[in-house]
């Protein structure tokens, strides 16, 4: 069958596409917009595009102030990256392909703003007047947590299990009692 079948190929290129579109969106607000310069861009009542830099992982968890701990990040990120990938290439289903090609389109354009930044850009702020339930984030952490509530999903309400399992059984039990 080869590793790179049809369904891995799209997920590469779903990987790819998240990666390209985070970096583009980022490269709009920081030149176009000059979003570090502004500040803050009031576009809706309940969201706006706020410069944000983020020094560590989701809602700024292992801040990574000196050298050796942006490395380690760095590594750590790439790392669980590289897991992403290889899970991926171990799955068959489509769906469970698209979401981990989510994660790891994700996970790749934080890993590059990690290299030209040595943090992550983050201006994407949802709020309701002065309530923020979620940080401020980027494309990638949009298709990184999307990927991880659909992997959550696919696992909780999908079964693995065919549908005519109970009966091929009951049938193959009557054949051999026979």
């Amino acid at each position: 069958m080869g590793l790179f079948t049809p369904k891995r190929v799209q997920g590469l290129i779903i990987a790819a596409v998240v990666m390209i579109v985070d970096q583009f969106v980022k490269w709009f607000v920081l030149a176009v917009l000059e979003l570090r310069q502004v500040g803050v861009v009031d576009l809706l009542p309940f969201f706006d595009l706020r410069y944000a830099e983020n020094r560590g992982i989701s809602y700024g968890l292992l801040t990574a102030d000196s050298l050796e701990g942006r490395i380690g990040l760095f590594l750590l990120t790439g790392i669980i990256a590289l897991g992403v990938l290889i899970w991926m290439f171990r799955e068959n289903k489509m769906g469970d392909i698209v979401a981990l090609a989510l994660v790891l389109g994700g996970a790749l354009g934080n890993i590059i703003d990690r290299v030209r930044f040595t943090y992550v850009v983050d201006y994407a702020d949802f709020h309701l007047g002065t309530w923020r339930p979620f940080a401020v984030f980027n494309v990638a952490d949009a298709a990184i947590s999307a990927g991880v509530v659909l992997l959550l999903a696919r696992s909780l309400f999908i079964s693995e299990k065919p549908r005519d399992e109970g009966k091929d059984y009951q049938a193959g039990a009557a054949t051999e009692n026979k």
